[in-house]
This record gives structure tokens, sequence and C-alpha cells, in this order.
């Protein structure tokens, strides 16, 4: 059994105000943030009112000798490369590393229902008002409703308030299914490709759409992990994020990857996956010279991985997530491994991935949570709060 024990824990010393609207206790116990970053993560002074009562799982990609500062008053677990080389052991192979893939890692030790993840140059952004948009209770209200991935609403996500189902909406559909995936968008600077940014370096996205919709059956769709929220205990084990960066030889994809499959795999589980509001702000867009440089093998890569995807056919012996994660390695092995040899490769990441998850997540992982939280080793200031009984 791997030994679970981040870098750095730490709780809220002092009680400090609390946003105007403070979520439920249920939904604070059942969410974690996930945070992938080289860099001190300032940005979290934006999100304060929103994030503060919620636990982070912050991810240091690159030199695990640079102290990562975090903001006080955040009750965060920081991990870097040295932690999860220990952790995982020889599967830490798996784990990306000089990418923002590496924010898998949080999804594997997280033991709550519900992960958000966003990029640490994301910001709140506004609503046509000037309203401040909260995105991860935006992103919950999402995941809590149902999907209706096997016939198109018009007025989109029926179960918003204001909207319903139209005339014509099949009656026997109108229970949907459950939400696996919540995909959010972004003001400003959208995640466009290197050569989109090339030949729009000025465009900036001021459009602002209050609509939510599900992603019929069927469809793939381009997935950006900057604004993402999921429901770990419907789709966690397919939400990895492949090999990429440092040593790989493409970088860039590593959401569109774990899209692809989030995808498929919920389509055969009969899960849904809705896209749209919420809105974050992208602050600025990363070179796209350098972005063209890592992006190039998967642009041209791209043009067989989707007609892959799109007829990826899954076993009815396939009933979980990690199932259909097994079952979809082979077949990326089998079809994709002539493409490139990268593929045989990120196949047996595949299959360490799922190792990794079922070790770190066995079966009575409720009860295996709690004694893992007991055994983290916590600050001083920490252990305070727990000696009060008031963490």
């Amino acid at each position: 059994m791997f030994s679970l024990s981040p870098i750095e824990t730490t709780t809220m010393l002092e009680p400090t105000p609390p946003p105007s609207s403070p979520p439920p206790s249920t939904l604070k116990d059942e969410v974690d943030i996930v945070i992938p970053t080289i860099r001190n993560v300032d940005f979290l002074e934006k999100w304060r009112a929103f994030f503060e009562p919620y636990h982070l799982i912050i991810v240091q990609d690159g030199d695990p000798s640079k102290v990562i500062k975090v903001p006080q008053g955040f009750n965060y677990e920081l991990y870097n490369r040295n932690d999860i080389n220990r952790i995982l052991g020889s599967k830490a192979s798996c784990i990306s590393i000089k990418d923002s893939a590496c924010r898998c890692f949080g999804f594997l030790v997280s033991k709550k229902k519900y992960i958000f993840t966003i990029d640490d140059d994301c910001f709140v952004a506004k609503d046509p008002s000037g309203k401040d948009i909260n995105a991860l209770e935006q992103h919950i209200k999402n995941l809590a409703t149902p999907s209706t991935p096997y016939f198109f609403n018009t007025l989109y996500d029926p179960y918003r308030e204001g909207a319903d189902f139209v005339r014509g909406y099949p009656f026997s559909l109108r229970e949907g299914v459950p939400t696996a995936v919540s995909h959010g968008l972004w003001l400003n600077i959208a995640d466009y490709d290197a050569p989109t940014h090339l030949v729009k370096p000025l465009d900036r996205n001021k459009r602002y759409v209050d609509a939510v919709m599900t992603i019929p059956r069927g469809a793939l769709f381009p997935m950006s992990g900057m604004n993402l929220a999921f429901n770990r205990e419907l789709i966690g084990p397919a939400m990895y994020f492949g090999l990429m960066g440092d040593s790989q030889p493409a970088g860039r994809y590593a959401s569109m990857w774990a899209g692809w499959c989030v995808k498929v795999i919920s389509d055969h589980l009969g899960i849904g996956v809705k896209t749209g509001v919420p809105y974050i702000w992208h602050s600025k867009a990363s070179n796209a010279f350098l972005n063209l440089k890592r992006e190039l093998k998967g642009i041209f890569w791209q043009e067989e991985l989707i007609p892959f995807f799109q007829s990826v056919s899954l076993s009815k012996e396939c009933d979980t997530a990690q199932k259909c994660y097994i079952e979809l390695s082979k077949q990326v092995r089998d079809k994709l491994g002539k493409v490139d040899d990268y593929f045989n490769k990120l196949s047996d990441a595949m299959v360490t991935w799922i190792q990794c998850w079922d070790e770190l997540n066995p079966p009575s992982s409720q009860s295996q949570s709690q004694v893992l939280s007991l055994s983290l080793p916590l600050h001083d200031d920490a252990a305070i709060i727990l000696s009060n009984g008031s963490a």
C-alpha cells in the first residue's frame, strides 16, 4: 500500500470572515480544488471569497526544492515531485513532469466526491451585470443536476432556473442521467491552439453566453483542464491526463486526451458531460511559438486520434470507469501503437494509472480516507486546531 503524506499540510489557525454565502457544510466536505503550479499561488487572493472554505490540493511542478508560497488562511495540502515519487514509487512514471498534466496526481489522492481544477493564471470573471462569478458554485449546480445526452433540448440545460424541456421532447427521457463532468469556459484569452494564437494574437473573447448544454452522446469535444469540475466517484479513474511534458514527444494535449477518453467512457456508462457556464477570466496566453513546437506532433496525430475515438466500442463487461479504461488502453495499443511508439508507452501508463487509482482508492475508500487524514503530518497550527476540535 502506498504511504500517503504530502510535503505540507496546513489548516486555518485564525478564523477569517466567511464569504457572503458560505457553502453548506456537507458541500464543503465533498469538494477538493486541485491546482497545478510552478510558482507562488498568489492568485488565490482573488478567489478567497469563493475558495477559502474549501480544501485545496496543490501539485507543484518543476524543481521540488523551490518553496511555493500559499496565502494565509487556506486549508491545503502541497505535493511536489519528491512526494509523488515517494508515494507512488516506480509507478510515479505515469505522472507527467514539467506539464500541468501533473494535476491528475491531485485527483488520485483526493477522497472527495467532486473535484474542481483550475490553472494559476485564471481569475474571477464577471457576468454582464458586473457581478463576480462563483465558478465553483455553478460547476456543482451543473454536476448535481442531470444531463440529457440522448436527445438535444433546444433551450439547453432544462434543469436550470427559468428553463424546461421544450415541446416535442420525449417524456421518457426527461429524467436525464447523472452528470459526470462540468466543462467551463473562459473570458479574455480563449483556450486556442498555437496556430490560432499566431494568426489572431490580439483576439480576446468578450462574449458571455449564459448557457449550459449537454454534449450529445457520440460527440467528442476539446476539453480544457483550466476550468473543469467532475464527479470523482462517477468518472475519476478515467480522468487521466496522459504523458506530456518532459521527455515526451508532444505537449499541450493532456486535457484533450483526457476529454476524449472521458467522453467515450461516459457514453458507454450512460452518464453525461456538460459544457458552458461558468466562465473564468484567463489572464494570459503562453508563448505561441513555443506552444507550436510542443503541439506539432499532436496537431498531426489528432487527425488519426479523432477517428479512433469515434470508433471505440467497449464491451458490456465494462461496467465501471476502471474496467472501461483498461479495455480502452488495450485498444490504444492495438490501434494507435502503429501511429507512433509513444502510444504504446501511453497504453502502459494508462494501466499504471489505474493500478495507482485502485491502490489509493480501495473499495473501503471512505474508511481508508479517514485513516489517511489522521496520519497526515500536520503543522503545529493545524495540530492545535485539531486538538481543540474545531478543524
